[in-house]
């Protein structure tokens, strides 16, 4: 999870940096290309419906035309016209990233995607990000470099740990029944120490997977029910508020139940900036909801939303009558033995975290959380992260295990398939399990598919995003 840092025009959606150097320009980076010069010719000539109507459906959906022409004329024109359009990167064969200078001297970078019918899927305006210097040195490595496996996981880490913004890595690898990890760089910058398998990180968004057990694991148990309406868990001061009549459990969880990523009252004058969460409670959160309105009718639109799945989890925790931290160690921890996954860590485990950096390689601190814990909280190592895997892989008569196998069913599959929180992603034709994670000083990428029998890992302690890294050894190793 990031906190919200951009200011973005179109569908809300989980972007994947999934980067490609690509050699020879595609069919579909062709007809991305065409669209942007059409972009490029109404955006120049301000005119926000013929914009408008270069969107696809599911665009149109998460906007409406009125809210559309707010953000041009509002937002967008005045930036002046474009002067300078540069494509930076095509990622996936599917996202587009240009750099774009502006007559007023604003240098911003734009997202674009087509959809199937060649409309505007994706259409985000993003700060411009200046390309990141290396280091002058190799960092340092436990990889013994002997097998293939090792050689095609250090050609992807490499490029990760090598730049100049980037400290530590940690790496996981499941396959064939085989556990191998790699580590990079260092846990604090200059202390000359190796991450571990035992170096613990925050797992950010990963988070959200918990969340979805104990939900699944709770529907199992017929306490709950996922078409259950959220208003049935309410206080009535909240629930009486008829926008929330339709959102249910299951909404909650796979990011259609209309709500937006983050409350507008998230922000005041006790926030700290650099912790974002750590202040925001569930007096907070259910002010908000009393009065709140829905961006889209749930369970038709996938929009990520942080708040989302922290309600999720504070309803869960208001069931049980128990803290979430306690329902995520009763349910999932505890019965795997993943002593090393918390979200408070002891003074102990606290000699095994982390220094974390933001994505300029500066020390930032650690994200704390009060309501929001259910969608970021947990922080946690490889070795944990890959018997969490391994035991969402393999199927047998725990209960535990049948709560794995309900979150694996999807429930959304409109553009983005999605069980519950887990998304599926594509690589080179294997459809995988996954998510991500990011604060403001760490990433994280999590992703397996039993009938492979592989599942990868990743952690950084920097914010600098690590899909490249999973979804490279991914198509190394599968």
């Amino acid at each position: 999870m990031r906190s919200a840092r951009i200011f973005a025009l179109g569908l809300v959606c989980l972007l994947l940096s999934i980067s490609l150097n690509t050699m020879a320009q595609s069919i579909q980076q062709q007809k991305t290309d065409s669209v942007f010069k059409q972009v490029k010719k109404q955006f120049n000539a301000q005119q926000a419906d013929s914009l408008y109507a270069l969107a696809g459906a599911e665009l149109k959906k998460a906007l409406i035309i009125e809210a559309f022409r707010n953000i041009a004329n509002n937002q967008l024109f005045p930036l002046g016209a474009i002067k300078q359009s540069t494509l930076i990167s095509f990622e996936n064969n599917k996202i587009a990233t240009y750099k774009l200078v502006f007559s007023t001297g604003i240098v911003l970078q734009l997202l674009m995607s087509l959809d199937d019918e060649d409309k505007l899927q994706v259409f985000l305006f993003q700060p411009y990000k200046n390309p990141v210097g290396s280091k002058q040195v190799l960092a340092a490595t436990s990889n013994p470099l002997k097998t293939i496996t090792d050689k095609r996981v250090d050609s992807v880490a490499r490029i990760y740990i090598q730049k100049a913004n980037t400290v530590g890595l940690s790496i996981g690898v499941f396959k064939d029944g085989q556990i191998s990890t790699y580590n990079y760089g260092e846990t604090a910058l200059g202390n000359g120490k190796l991450p571990t398998p035992n170096t613990i990180f925050e797992i950010g968004s990963i988070t959200k997977t918990f969340t979805a057990t104990i939900l699944a694991y709770y529907v199992n148990e017929g306490k709950v029910k996922l078409n259950d309406p959220i208003t049935k868990y309410l206080p009535d001061s909240v629930a009486k508020n008829p926008e929330l009549k339709d959102i249910t459990l299951q909404t909650l969880s796979n990011h259609t139940s209309g709500l937006p990523s983050l409350p507008d009252n998230i922000s005041g004058p006790t926030t700290d900036s650099l912790n974002p969460y750590k202040y925001y409670t569930q007096k907070l959160l259910y002010a908000y909801l009393k009065t709140c309105h829905l961006k889209t009718k749930p369970g038709e639109v996938y929009s990520y939303s942080n708040m989302a799945v922290g309600l999720l989890g504070n309803i869960l925790a208001h069931i049980s009558g128990k803290t979430y931290e306690q329902l995520v160690a009763e349910i999932i921890t505890g019965p795997l033995a993943m002593s090393s996954t918390e979200q408070r860590l002891t003074p102990l485990l606290a000699q095994r975290f982390a220094t974390v950096y933001n994505e300029e390689g500066k020390p930032t601190p650690a994200w704390n959380f009060d309501a929001f814990a259910p969608c970021g909280a947990l922080r946690s190592t490889v070795n944990n992260l890959l018997v969490y895997a391994k035991a969402n892989m393999v199927k047998n008569d725990t209960k535990l295990s049948k709560a794995f196998e309900l979150t694996h069913q999807i429930t959304f599959n409109k553009g983005v398939k999605i069980g519950l929180g887990w998304h599926i992603i594509t690589v080179n034709n294997v459809d995988y399990y996954f998510h991500n994670g990011g604060t403001y000083g760490s990433s994280s990428f999590l992703a397996f598919n039993a009938e492979k029998n592989i599942a990868i890992v990743v952690l950084s302690n920097c914010g600098e995003s690590t899909d490249n890294v999973g979804v490279g050894i991914l198509k190394k190793l599968q």
